[in-house]
């Protein structure tokens, strides 16, 4: 799980997984949006490949039934280490098969209701958000700014210690996210739209405590 302090990088393809595992991004996500089956299966498999025997730990967004399936394939050493569900495709997830697999999951929430809810069925770690705007998918809820994640954080770290700070967070406010005391917060824009990406993961995990 993304705990001790660890970042999260969300990419939209296997590629950028192949960028990423290198630079000793501690976990990263694959966020690959599709309707086609089979293009899915072959971006998560490439991603997991990119990631088998490497220190990363790789959480597949959303597709949970070709990861189980690939991560099974694999004797459980597919690469794959979690999977990342929102609310809606929760509704659709069979908890039993993937508590069965062996593979973490984590859970996004965008309020009170969700993180209660989420909270009872014990998952890796709690993604709470989104704290600032941001333009990379469309939010149910508005921005819910520091004030608001810090009172989430308080409720829920008693509950679920693994706590992820995601939505709109960057370079720039990285700092107050993990000052919160999260132990991780997720970035995407941060590091694909960066000039310079090595340099961009370099002083991202640098402002993630040593150890």
């Amino acid at each position: 799980m993304p705990a001790g302090a660890r970042p999260l990088c969300v990419v939209p393809s296997a590629e950028w997984i192949e960028r990423l595992v290198p630079l000793g991004v501690p976990t990263v996500q694959l966020r690959f949006k599709s309707d086609d089956a089979a293009a899915v299966r072959a971006e998560i498999a490439r991603a997991a490949q990119a990631a088998k025997g490497s220190q990363s730990r790789l959480f597949i967004n959303d597709h949970w039934q070709i990861a189980v399936e690939l991560h099974a394939a694999a004797g459980g050493d597919s690469g794959i280490y979690g999977i990342h569900l929102g609310q809606e495709d929760l509704d659709e997830a069979d908890l039993d098969v993937l508590r069965a697999s062996g593979l973490r999951l984590g859970v996004s929430t965008h309020g009170y209701a969700e993180m209660l809810r989420v909270a009872a069925i014990r998952p890796s770690y709690l993604a709470l958000g989104a704290i600032f705007p941001t333009t990379t998918k469309v939010m149910p809820t508005a921005p819910q700014g520091m004030g608001r994640f810090r009172s989430y954080a308080k409720l829920m770290q008693p509950v679920i210690p693994s706590l992820v700070g995601i939505g709109g967070v960057n370079a720039s406010n990285m700092g107050q996210v993990l000052a919160v005391g999260v132990g991780s917060a997720a970035v995407v824009r941060a590091i694909t739209e960066a000039d310079d990406v090595p340099l961009a993961v370099a002083h991202l995990i640098g402002q993630f405590p040593a150890g």
